[in-house]
């Protein structure tokens, strides 16, 4: 006899198309089977006894509707269907989506517990689907990143995985986590290991110097066993097959929102599998543990390049030229864009020149009073739209003249000589 989830099943793949005989290779009932239910159109009855209704039943109809949309996470299905007046229990659902889930293949894998305080693993889930930013659909993706003591979760929505993200995430996830770990274990993402062998593990400098700051060691896996951090894998998997079968804001602002609810309410309240225990809870243990969190200034994202400036006293950054004062033509400067997005020009430790950042290509910025006295011939000194350089209507001014307004009649004067 048919379980009343093999019979929706059954009917709803024969409504997709599938034949018979495909039906009843996937499912493993008899192909005369599926024909005499599908004909039938309903699920026979037991002539023992009559079958009494369930709870579950004035919900199954929006249970096929979330299924055929790809969910089949029974925890998530259980929330939806409770907030929507549900009183019955969790094992009725699971027997009735049971049918329609695939069980994955598990590999097995050696158990690795750490002390509280000690380490973090952190990680990338990858395009995850386009969200809207600034009015354009981008691609996101998530960094993860999990105490491996306390299981305790944090999870932020980014649209690039720039070194200069990685190292913003990091802070936000020690803010969240109210302290640091002493260490965090990475895969061989090309943003945290230059090169891993045998025999030396390579970190990229910058990186490098962010964790030293905040006093993490910074431990990679082994190549190809990303497994080692099996605890980040998991919320990978977790946040995938839980906070990705809910309904979701279409911005990237709103998922981020959503996914902090998410985190305080759902996946750090979860008993965890192997603890038994609330991530929450075992977080408040851990917490003394970690260092402390706010103790120092945030580390500065600003990302320092060097430029050469040429001869008509002009640096380029990000596809665009700027003008510094013309005694530092041929020589080597330090630029950087700050937070408030201004692009800032140093020699040594003196700051000679500072602009809001262009938008577009191809453009010249100049700051007049970065060509005063300026040696060489006046024609030498005129500024044209000539081999790259700005016209008059680029330049910034340092100030504009009051210059005096008066009659033509004072000017005729003048000319007529009847002027005491």
């Amino acid at each position: 006899m048919l379980s009343e989830g093999e019979f929706f099943m059954i009917r709803e793949l024969h409504q997709k198309g599938w034949s018979k005989t495909a039906i009843a290779k996937e499912t493993g009932f008899d192909r005369k089977t599926v024909g005499k239910y599908l004909k039938s159109g309903k699920l026979p009855q037991s002539k023992s006894r009559k079958k009494r209704g369930s709870k579950l039943d004035p919900f199954k109809p929006y249970l096929l509707q979330r299924i055929q949309e790809g969910t089949t996470n029974c925890a998530v299905l259980l929330e939806e269907i409770e907030a929507m007046g549900y009183e019955g229990k969790s094992t009725i659902l699971q027997d009735f989506v049971k049918p329609f889930r695939t069980e994955p293949k598990k590999q097995a894998t050696i158990r690795f517990e750490t002390p509280p305080g000690r380490q973090g693993q952190m990680d990338w889930a990858v395009n995850l689907g386009k969200f809207e930013v600034n009015g354009e659909k981008k691609m996101v993706h998530a960094f993860i990143m999990t105490l491996s003591y306390s299981r305790m979760k944090y999870v932020e929505f980014t649209t690039d995985m720039k070194l200069e993200t990685l190292i913003k995430c990091h802070m936000n996830a020690f803010s969240y986590f109210n302290g640091i770990p002493s260490q965090i274990l990475y895969d061989n993402m090309r943003t945290v290991v230059i090169k891993h062998s045998p025999v030396e593990i390579r970190f990229n400098r910058k990186f490098e110097d962010f964790l030293s700051y905040y006093g993490v060691v910074p431990k990679a896996c082994k190549p190809y066993r990303a497994q080692t951090k099996g605890k980040v894998e998991r919320l990978v998997q977790y946040l995938k097959g839980n906070f990705f079968q809910r309904r979701l804001g279409s911005t990237l602002e709103e998922l981020n929102a959503q996914v902090r609810i998410w985190l305080d309410q759902t996946a750090n309240k979860k008993p965890n599998d192997t603890t038994k225990e609330m991530p929450l809870e075992r977080w408040q243990k851990e917490q003394p543990f970690l260092q402390t969190w706010g103790t120092k200034p945030l580390f500065s994202i600003s990302q320092w390049e060097v430029r050469e400036v040429s001869k008509d006293c002009m640096i380029s950054y990000g596809g665009n030229r700027y003008s510094v004062p013309y005694r530092f033509s041929g020589s080597q400067v330090n630029v950087r864009l700050n937070e408030r997005q201004e692009l800032e020009i140093y020699y040594e430790q003196e700051l000679i020149a500072h602009y809001p950042l262009a938008s577009g290509k191809a453009k010249s910025i100049m700051t007049a009073a970065h060509y005063e006295g300026l040696p060489g011939t006046k024609k030498e000194q005129e500024i044209q739209n000539h081999n790259g350089l700005a016209t008059l209507d680029s330049i910034i001014p340092d100030s504009v003249p009051t210059v005096e307004t008066r009659p033509l009649a004072v000017y005729a004067a003048f000319e007529e000589g009847d002027s005491e």
